[in-house]
C-alpha cells in the first residue's frame, strides 16, 4: 500500500487509531509497574467500515523500584516473577510496539496515531511515564488526545463498564480471559469499530455530513 492510499488517512484528520491496553501494578503511573502492553491496530475495509488488524502483546519487566500492588495481581493473573513468563524490559517493548504502529502510519498515510482505550487517559498516563522513564524521544502517539471508549459506550449502549459494554453490543464476553492486555485490547477495539461504523451513513470518506444536508 503507497503513501496516503487509505480512505482512513482521512477518517480521524490524519489521526491513526490504535487501540491500547496496558495491564499494570496499581493505579499511580508514576511508582506503579507496568506489566503487560498490547496494541491492536484497526483500518478501514472495501466498504468503508473501520475493523480490528493485527494484535502486539508484550509481557513487561518491573522497572527498577516499581511498586506492585498485590491487589492488582489478584485481578490480573499476573505473576511478575514467575520463571516461563517471557518478559521484556519497558523500553523494548515500547520500541517495538511503536515500530509497528510508526509501519502503519507510512502504510496509511497517517501523520500521527491516536491512542484509543478503555479509561483512556489511565492507559496514556502510563504509556507517556514508561516514554519519559526510558528516555525514548519520539512517540508516534498524541501527548494528550485520545478516543476513549468508557465516554463512547455510555453514549451508545449507556454502559461504561466494557464487560457490559460488550454484552449491550453482543459481542462475546470470557470473564475468565479478562484483563490480559490482549484481551482487553481485541474487545475494546471490536467496540470501538462497532460504534464508529454506526455512523458510517453520515460519512461520505471527506467529512460528517449532517443529515439535513443529506436530503
Amino acid at each position: 500500500m503507497t503513501n496516503n492510499s487509505s480512505p482512513i488517512s482521512k477518517r480521524f484528520r490524519g489521526f491513526l487509531p490504535v487501540v491500547i491496553d496496558l495491564e499494570t501494578g496499581g493505579f499511580n503511573c508514576r511508582t506503579d509497574a507496568l506489566l503487560e502492553i498490547a496494541a491492536m491496530t484497526v483500518d478501514l475495509d472495501d466498504q468503508g467500515l473501520l475493523q480490528p488488524e493485527e494484535c502486539f502483546r508484550y509481557h513487561v519487566t518491573p522497572f527498577e523500584g516499581a511498586n506492585i500492588e498485590p491487589a492488582s495481581l489478584e485481578v490480573t493473573g499476573i505473576d511478575p516473577d514467575h520463571p516461563l513468563r517471557p518478559a521484556v524490559d519497558e523500553k523494548e517493548a515500547l520500541q517495538r510496539i511503536f515500530r509497528e504502529v510508526r509501519q502503519k502510519l507510512r502504510q496509511t498515510g497517517c501523520k500521527r496515531a491516536i491512542l484509543v482505550a478503555h479509561n483512556a487517559h489511565f492507559d496514556l498516563g502510563f504509556l507517556n511515564e514508561a516514554i519519559a522513564r526510558t528516555a525514548i524521544k519520539r512517540s508516534p502517539f498524541h501527548p494528550f488526545s485520545v478516543f476513549d471508549t468508557a465516554t463512547l459506550g455510555g453514549i451508545a449502549y449507556g454502559q461504561t463498564v466494557l464487560a457490559r459494554m460488550a454484552e449491550a453490543a453482543g459481542i462475546p464476553w470470557d470473564n475468565d480471559s479478562a484483563h490480559s492486555a490482549s484481551y482487553d485490547a481485541e474487545r475494546t477495539a471490536d467496540l470501538f469499530c462497532l460504534i464508529v461504523n454506526s455512523f458510517k451513513p453520515i460519512f461520505d470518506g471527506r467529512n460528517i455530513v449532517p443529515e439535513a444536508d443529506k436530503e
